[in-house]
């Protein structure tokens, strides 16, 4: 899936092996449960590195990136974002 990845200043904090840690460990990410994924989307996450929570989300834009699309499935009018986070900065 093509998308524009955003690291926050919080996570880039962490130094580049952390950081490239978590990139990792999200790229992997798989362990989704009824618990913490219950409309089955995979499109939100949390993980533990270096003792410290980190969410990542995936958002959905038109192609200008002004709103948000009108259908996140349909890829001829959906850019996709993660954004990756400390906990502390959602």
């Amino acid at each position: 899936m093509d998308c524009r990845v955003v690291v926050t200043q919080g996570i880039q904090s962490l130094g580049e092996v952390v950081t490239a840690e978590i990139l990792a460990a999200v790229q992997s990410f798989d362990a989704f449960t009824a618990d913490n994924d219950p409309y089955a989307e995979h499109d939100f996450g949390k993980i533990t590195r270096a003792g410290t929570d980190v969410f990542w989300q995936f958002s959905y834009y038109d192609l200008d990136f002004s709103m948000h699309s009108p259908d996140p499935t349909d890829t001829a009018i959906t850019a996709r974002v993660l954004t990756i986070m400390l906990a502390e900065e959602y």
